[in-house]
């Protein structure tokens, strides 16, 4: 078990995020790369201060795997940029080798949350990485270029001695200072450089490596924290991460002029404590040195501090814990009912309150915006999940000797954070059974007539109160009676195969334990997948409707809601009961006034026609066994409702009207029960207090 410095707690979860997004920012790197064949300079420099990044902060976490083998990534990288001709001689290899230690990194970066973590073993990883720098470098002993960057993977960013000779024209120098009393601050001065490397060609600081010593707060505090940086683009790329970061209270831009090679050699051999002597007091306007002050030359050296003219400039961004916007949510439903409680209350009805009913529109109004701003603050784009499913399809595209492409649209659009984690889970079974059964070999393809590489795409767009995302496939599509056959075999079939239509024979695939591979391989063959993609989909309450043509592909079609939480619904009465209905699920409602529209199935099922197609009908009271008075179809309502390409109508008592509810989840006790299978998805409180039962539409069609 990895025990963590109890200092170091509040910085885990700054760490879990950063290394996942630097970690999903290095596949997409790599899957670019070899999609073209080439790593572009740029990019083996984004790749090396990824890995020192990453081996940085690990070690300063008390993480060795993670460092230690971000340390070896990390001098593959370090002989490319010294040398990027020598990518020929290991072309072939590097990727694999640097996709194995991404896999690695990730799950070591997922575990180390748990108290119970225990780090894995790279030691195999960590030799090969070494045995292809020194293939690199042409001996097997190395070199100390390899380790220049740090002794034993320590993460220690390289001294400045080390690094006076590197061209560092055109950099610049400032100086900070952190807000009194925030502890921690050469911690907090290694995480602003770890910001700043993604950004800068040459980054150094005074002091240095500020993450080895403890005692350097003090030095920091007295004397600021210097950062002497080359920017890759603009230096106001640099002035952005400093003045987004927390708990910086001021910063000055120390001199306005680069910083000549001889200037920062000198400097940097004096080392910390002469540099920080030398450096101007806090709070003063110009470096010591500088031009005059009052010319223009100390525009750019004026103070930002506290002590000036201008104030610190507020943050811009900050990261907040998703628990912490969980509470959040809540507390905004618990609001909404509370609203919704006050304004319907029973014992102002059929009083005429004109101010009450003002103040009560205009609380809602507010609320209303809250609850707005609350759900955008959720809200998180599908990029990041598409760009995932890239390395998926390069992995199995390759062990299978297949040849695929991914393409995607609309990763801009938004959902629930909650929802994109969910859905990542269906999207990875569908792009692997689409690469296992669908997408043929090349051979195949080109004897087809197709091309020999075949596509998969995802495309994301909005559809009012919903997100409609399709995966699509150019392969060999669905066999129908492949898939009929099989049903027969497990039993599947719940009526005569005569009446099954394709879309309902295609639905048939997504049963538990069904799967047309005669063989178990990696990928499929056991049934477990397309049953998993159904089951998560309605944990978010979204449904999947699939579409396929022989030999020219298939598309699934996932509907899920924008978020969870808040529900625009329609309350109906069955009996003394009340049901909301969500108002994305009603097509539309009516009265019956002629008997005739109803019809009767084979089996006695009852049938509406509605211009000219038939629909099942579904009796709620009968469903649920409440006992009502309106039994005939004349005295109560139909609401026609859709769940993917099913359509059903439901006959209720009467409408009751629109609400905003906030949906809960049923007490854990309730499980048993399975009340999801049985047409219920959560419930809701309405202004009088009671309990409202919520109609999950896709499980009510699915039992007619």
């Amino acid at each position: 078990m990895t025990v963590i410095d109890p200092g170091m707690e509040a910085l885990l979860e700054t760490f879990v995020y950063e290394s996942n997004t630097m970690l999903e920012q290095l596949d997409e790197i790599l899957l670019d790369a070899e999609r073209v064949q080439n790593i572009s300079n740029d990019n083996i420099d984004s790749i090396f201060r990824i890995m020192h990044t990453i081996k940085g902060s690990a070690a300063m976490m008390g993480f060795g795997a993670i460092s230690g083998l971000g340390h070896a990534v990390e001098d593959v990288f370090f002989i490319l940029r010294e040398d990027p001709a020598k990518l020929s001689q290991v072309f072939s290899s590097l990727f694999d080798l640097v996709f194995q230690s991404s896999d690695f990194l990730k799950h070591e970066v997922e575990q180390v949350t748990d108290p119970a973590y225990t780090e894995g073993d790279p030691s195999e990883m960590v030799k090969r990485l070494h045995d292809l720098a020194a293939v690199m470098k042409g001996d097997a002993a190395g070199s100390t270029a390899v380790n220049s960057t740090s002794a034993g993977g320590s993460g220690a960013a390289p001294s400045p001695v080390d690094t006076a000779d590197r061209n560092f024209m055109d950099s610049r120098r400032i100086r900070l200072y952190f807000e009194d009393d925030c502890q921690m601050e050469n911690m907090r001065a290694f995480m602003l450089l770890t910001q700043l490397a993604n950004i800068c060609d040459n980054l150094e600081s005074v002091p240095a490596n500020p993450e080895t010593d403890a005692s350097l707060c003090e030095e920091i505090i007295r004397n600021g924290f210097q950062v002497i940086c080359k920017p890759t683009d603009s230096f106001d790329d640099v002035l952005a991460i400093i003045e987004s970061s927390l708990n910086i209270k001021s910063y000055e831009v120390l001199e306005d002029e680069p910083i000549a090679d001889e200037e920062y050699a000198g400097d940097a051999m004096q080392g910390p404590s002469a540099q920080a002597a030398a450096s101007s007091a806090p709070g003063a306007t110009a470096a010591a040195g500088a031009p005059d002050a009052a010319g223009a030359g100390a525009a750019g050296a004026a103070a930002r501090t506290g002590g000036t003219t201008q104030a610190a400039k507020q943050q811009s961004l900050i990261s907040v814990s998703q628990a912490k916007l969980d509470k959040l949510m809540d507390l905004v439903g618990e609001i909404v009912t509370a609203e919704s409680m006050v304004s319907s209350n029973p014992d102002l009805r059929d009083l005429k309150l004109d101010n009450f009913l003002k103040s009560t529109r205009e609380l809602r109004k507010l609320t209303d915006e809250l609850q707005d701003v609350v759900m955008s603050i959720r809200m998180v784009p599908l990029t990041g999940t598409f760009t995932k499913m890239n390395r998926i399809v390069r992995d199995m595209a390759k062990n299978l000797n297949k040849k695929v492409e991914l393409i995607t649209y609309g990763g801009d659009t938004e959902v629930d954070k909650t929802i994109n984690d969910t859905i990542a889970d269906p999207f990875m079974h569908m792009i692997r059974n689409a690469i296992d059964h669908a997408i043929e070999s090349p051979e195949e393809r080109l004897a087809l007539g197709k091309p020999e590489t075949g596509q998969i795409s995802i495309n994301a767009r909005n559809a009012g109160g919903e997100i409609l995302i399709d995966v699509a496939d150019d392969g060999c599509g669905l066999d129908t009676e492949k898939i009929m056959a099989k049903a027969r075999t497990n039993c599947l079939l719940v009526k005569p195969e005569s009446e099954y239509t394709d879309k309902e024979i295609f639905m048939l695939i997504m049963n538990a334990g069904f799967s047309t591979n005669v063989e178990v391989t990696e990928y499929s063959g056991r049934g477990v997948g397309m049953d998993v993609v159904k089951k998560n989909l309605e944990k978010v309450g979204g449904t999947l409707s699939i579409n396929s043509v022989k030999n020219e592909g298939t598309t699934f079609t996932i509907k899920i809601p924008l978020t969870l939480a808040i529900v625009d619904g329609m309350n109906i009465s069955v009996g003394d009961t009340i049901f909301t209905l969500p108002i994305t699920s009603i097509k539309q409602s009516f009265k019956i006034t002629d008997p005739k529209q109803i019809l009767y199935d084979t089996d006695g099922s009852e049938m509406i026609m509605i211009r000219g197609d038939c629909y099942p009908i579904i009796r709620l009271h009968s469903h649920f066994g409440i006992d009502t008075e309106k039994n005939s179809f004349t005295e109560g309502i139909m609401i026609q409702v859709e769940s993917g390409n099913a359509i059903a109508c439901l006959f209720a008592d009467e409408l009751l009207g629109e609400y905003q509810v906030v949906v809960k989840p049923f007490p854990t006790f309730f499980t048993k029960y399975n009340m999801k299978e049985k047409g219920l998805s959560g419930c809701c409180i309405l202004g009088d207090g009671s309990i409202c039962l919520i109609l999950d539409v896709s499980n009510l069609i699915s039992k007619t």
